[in-house]
């Protein structure tokens, strides 16, 4: 797919934003045990920018899940990179680039909680509704949005994107 970019969300207003919710989730954990889980790939940049607002104590861990594939079984959850740290009895914050169709994050976190945390919350920069499948809770929700083909700052179109410094709707031009 090759595009125009139209932009739907500045650096400026990113940097705003993910200002505020570091200062929200650092009140929510104050004084508590906080595990902040990073989704890759594309959580990657929204991680690194979100737990430099954070004003408490946190340690930081990734997942790479995958809930498709020739090896994925319809309703599950693969684990191509697990956490390295245990999230027993602790408060999980799962931060994820975007949250559509609600499959896989659904799937996450029930899973986390099944591993004994304490509890387990979701931030993501873009809460997208208009493929939602499955009903899932963004606690600290980035952006609200309804539809649209995103790319940058972390999410990709075929691993290209990701280093735009915004986010932009990728609209596809007709060919000749």
């Amino acid at each position: 797919m090759s595009g125009l970019l139209e932009p739907v969300i500045t650096a400026e207003e990113l940097a705003r934003r993910t200002a505020q919710l570091g200062a929200e989730i650092s009140e929510r954990y104050r004084g508590q045990d906080l595990l902040v889980v990073g989704v890759l790939k594309g959580a990657f940049m929204f991680l690194a920018d979100l737990v430099r607002h954070i004003s408490i104590p946190a340690h930081v861990d990734f997942v790479r899940v995958s809930s498709y594939g020739a090896d994925v079984k319809p309703g599950e959850l693969k684990f191509v990179q697990d956490l390295d740290s245990p999230c027993k009895g602790r408060h999980v914050l799962v931060v994820e680039d975007i949250v559509d169709t609600g499959n896989s994050m659904s799937m996450l976190l029930a899973e986390l909680s099944q591993r004994g945390a304490a509890s387990v919350r979701l931030c993501a920069l873009i809460d997208k509704v208009e493929r939602r499948k499955t009903q899932v809770t963004v606690d600290f929700p980035g952006f609200r949005l309804a539809k649209g083909f995103l790319v940058g700052y972390g999410l990709d179109f075929a691993e290209d994107y990701r280093c735009l410094p915004g986010v932009y709707e990728l609209i596809q031009q007709e060919g000749p």
